[in-house]
């Protein structure tokens, strides 16, 4: 499931991926992000829990300097103002995440900031609400169709890569730790 929702991620072509872990068909699910950390993160590779209420668990896998140099392009930092989140480094806007999520019993529109969509398509989904999008696929899609098109077939093609190799016997470590 991690490798289904997360695998452009955990590939690095992508700066971070989010998936909700069911806590009945994964009771181990804790211990495993544990030790999903403690093989990745020497490689820049962290495995983040933003939520864990109920039966569910809401996970943010990141490439955190991947991820912290989307956060501070220029134009993404601005809607990152607009919507509230601290200056500063990728812990503490983790944290404000963490907090919204919590507050917003959902989650945050500007999430997608953290996913790496297109500060335009986070700006008109927060618009139209969800509505009147040109494309809709790993996100809905406001601005440039084309470009998001080419990124959903690599995203595409890079899941079905990595869900192969597991399929074939490897393991995330495996994959991903010497990546």
């Amino acid at each position: 499931m991690i490798a289904r929702h997360c695998a452009p991620a955990l590939a690095g072509i992508k700066a971070a991926g989010l998936v909700s872990c069911c806590r009945k068909k994964h009771p181990d699910i804790e211990k495993r992000i544990s030790q999903w950390n403690a093989q990745m993160n020497q490689k820049g590779i962290f495995f983040e829990k933003l939520s864990g209420r109920d039966c569910r668990i809401l996970l943010l896998v990141y490439r955190k300097k991947s991820l912290e140099e989307h956060l501070q392009r220029n134009d993404v930092n601005r809607l990152m103002d607009e919507t509230g989140y601290p200056q500063g480094g990728i812990d503490a806007r983790i944290a404000h995440l963490k907090k919204r999520i919590c507050e917003a019993q959902g989650f945050p529109h500007e999430i997608g900031l953290f996913l790496g969509y297109p500060p335009e398509d986070v700006e008109g989904f927060m618009e139209y609400g969800g509505r009147n999008y040109k494309l809709n696929g790993y996100w809905k899609v406001y601005s440039d169709e084309y470009r998001a098109r080419t990124l959903f077939e690599r995203y595409t093609k890079c899941r079905d890569a990595v869900c192969r190799r597991l399929m074939s016997g490897y393991t995330l470590g495996q994959l991903f730790a010497a990546a």
